[in-house]
């Protein structure tokens, strides 16, 4: 169901029902692009399968609220726009008898693509997210900070001035991740086999491994030589793969035994996402509350909240 996991901090009450939840999205639905709108975002229904539930744009389970963010852009090639504008401009200088001037170029060039637009090809992503009630968090499936930006701006569109900051924990989560890479893993976190690590003298220098065993002395060596994890592949609890980076990031996210297809909810895709979203929060949340006491807690103090 989700791949990433980009965390944040609510520090805003929330509306105590997925009715209550949908009420406030409604006023941020999803509405298709117009002819000349580059991109439109906006909420929509959990439940897609079953036109009754067509209004409700939350679905509160096992104390989380999943939302589904809907973005959809026009898709206009910067090379047909210019083929198209080399067209207007020939016209121009055979009626004209001269060479058009700049501005004149930016007028022709504006209409070229308002002419251009409604006639492009239209493509769709979504991005969901859940807010954590207990902790008051918001987890976005967003593998770029900037699409976990897009859903959290969306997200006050509705409901207004939501404060929203970016999890940081008292202590680095790189000891942590050095003290697993070096095989003194706390209980319920194993070391994976993939990682990345970064000259501590040079940024730009880094290397990857992938497929690997990492108690291998020979990859060792390279952190206890002095570089320094970014990114460590770790199996939470036996059942949860995932990687894990400084910023305390999680992608990569697999379950044990996600790649069986066999489910008795076949029929029901409704029910395999709840089954899948429950899994997902209980999961995460035994591992945040694990990370949460390994470092020392959250830091309520840094960063500043998100523009």
């Amino acid at each position: 169901m989700f791949r990433n996991a980009r965390i944040y901090r609510l520090e805003n009450d929330w509306p105590e029902s997925e009715e209550a939840v949908s009420r406030e999205l409604a006023k941020a639905a999803f509405s298709p692009c117009g002819p000349l709108t580059d991109r439109s975002s906006g909420w929509v229904a959990i439940d897609t399968s079953n036109p009754n539930n067509s209004e409700l744009l939350a679905r509160r389970l096992h104390g989380a609220d999943l939302l589904v963010l809907r973005s959809q852009s026009r898709i206009l090639p910067a090379a047909a726009v210019n083929e198209a504008l080399e067209e207007r401009i020939e016209e121009y200088r055979q009626r004209m008898d001269e060479e058009p001037g700049r501005s004149e170029k930016r007028r022709m060039k504006a209409e070229t693509r308002d002419s251009l637009l409604p006639k492009a090809l239209l493509k769709s992503d979504k991005i969901r997210g859940y807010v954590e009630l207990a902790d008051q968090l918001v987890v976005v499936d967003a593998g770029q900070s900037a699409a976990a930006e897009r859903f959290l701006r969306h997200l006050r569109l509705p409901f207004g001035d939501l404060t929203l900051k970016p999890l940081r924990y008292k202590q680095p989560v790189d000891a942590l991740l050095k003290r697993i890479f070096l095989g003194d893993s706390p209980p319920r976190f194993d070391v994976g086999r993939e990682c990345r690590m970064q000259d501590a003298s040079d940024a730009g220098s880094t290397v990857r491994w992938n497929d690997f065993d990492l108690a291998d002395p020979s990859i060792r060596s390279h952190v206890a030589d002095g570089m320094r994890l970014t990114h460590l592949a770790i199996v939470y609890d036996n059942i949860l793969h995932c990687v894990l980076d400084e910023n305390g990031v999680i992608s990569k996210l697999k379950f044990v035994g996600a790649d069986d297809d066999s489910t008795d909810d076949e029929n029901d895709p409704l029910a395999r996402q709840d089954a899948e979203f429950v899994l997902l929060t209980g999961t995460l949340r035994n591992m945040l509350k694990d990370l949460k006491q390994l470092l020392g807690g959250y830091d309520q103090s840094e960063p500043q909240a998100l523009p």
